[in-house]
């Protein structure tokens, strides 16, 4: 992964995205694109007759605390051994990353946690940049801050598509792994994958994987997931996101959706 893309937003998440962004651009010897986008939908109001302003003090004070963050970070980033280059955008924060990852091997986010939005919040993007986006989506949980590509690996794997494909992708990160784990959970109401596919791809690629088929119990697969990176003591977690609905609302199936609320580890998210 040479071309790592980073959200740049004022939030409670910013520190360990950014950080978790160098680390990953420092390991591939890659280079790191800083996007700061200017959210000016956010100012819109609406009145009653249906139209719609925005109101320029509030803009002025925002792109100002913006400028003054970009010469921040600008200054650390000088003092980091990394490639980097600084871009800026406008509107939705989403769409902006979109455009921008057309030529990016991933994307470095943050998972928002609960339902609401407060000030400084992560902002709730995370689901339309994996449904669209052909790049990786590396998400980090609020509490974590970086990821230790040279640590443990879980893979959750199941024979789908989208699972095939976040591990094709993930592939070049988990050669730098200390350990990958290669985790099926037991599901008795789906048809059996040969669960050696995974292992066999990586040993094509060097990589050396312990297989498991975790027990399932009495849990749902997103718990016994979760117990299983408790387990093995994982540092990140591939895996593929999926939809069982063309509505934004229902887009993520049950697990994904889980994960992305209760995940303790760095997710390597694709669709």
């Amino acid at each position: 992964m040479k071309s790592i893309l980073v959200h740049i937003h004022d939030d409670s998440g910013q520190k360990a995205r950014l950080q978790a962004a160098l680390d990953l651009t420092r390991a591939s010897g890659g280079h790191l694109t800083c996007l700061q986008i200017t959210p000016y939908n956010e100012m819109v109001t609406l009145d009653p007759l249906g139209g719609a302003y925005a109101l320029a003090v509030d803009m002025a004070q925002m792109r100002e605390a913006e400028v003054a963050s970009q010469q921040t970070l600008e200054a650390q980033l000088h003092h980091e051994d990394v490639n980097w280059d600084w871009q800026h955008g406008e509107g939705d924060a989403a769409t902006c990353l979109l455009r921008a990852s057309r030529l990016a091997d991933v994307v470095v986010v943050t998972l928002p946690r609960g339902d609401r939005y407060y000030p400084g919040a992560p902002l709730p993007i995370v689901g339309d940049l994996v449904t669209h986006c052909r790049s990786s989506v590396l998400a980090l949980p609020p509490a974590v801050g970086t990821i230790d590509i040279a640590g443990r690996a879980l893979v959750a794997w199941d024979g789908s598509h989208e699972a095939a494909v976040a591990l094709l992708r993930a592939t070049p990160l988990l050669k730098r792994a200390s350990e990958v784990h290669v985790v099926m959970i037991e599901e008795r109401d789906k048809p059996v994958f040969p669960p050696t596919d995974a292992s066999i791809y990586l040993s094509r690629h060097g990589i050396y994987s312990e297989l498991h088929e975790w027990p399932r119990k009495d849990r749902t697969v997103e718990e016994a997931l979760i117990h299983a990176i408790g387990e093995l003591k994982a540092d990140w977690m591939v895996m593929g996101a999926f939809g069982h609905s063309r509505l934004r609302e229902t887009i993520f199936g049950g697990v994904t959706r889980y994960l992305l609320a209760e995940s303790p580890v760095p997710l390597l998210l694709a669709h």
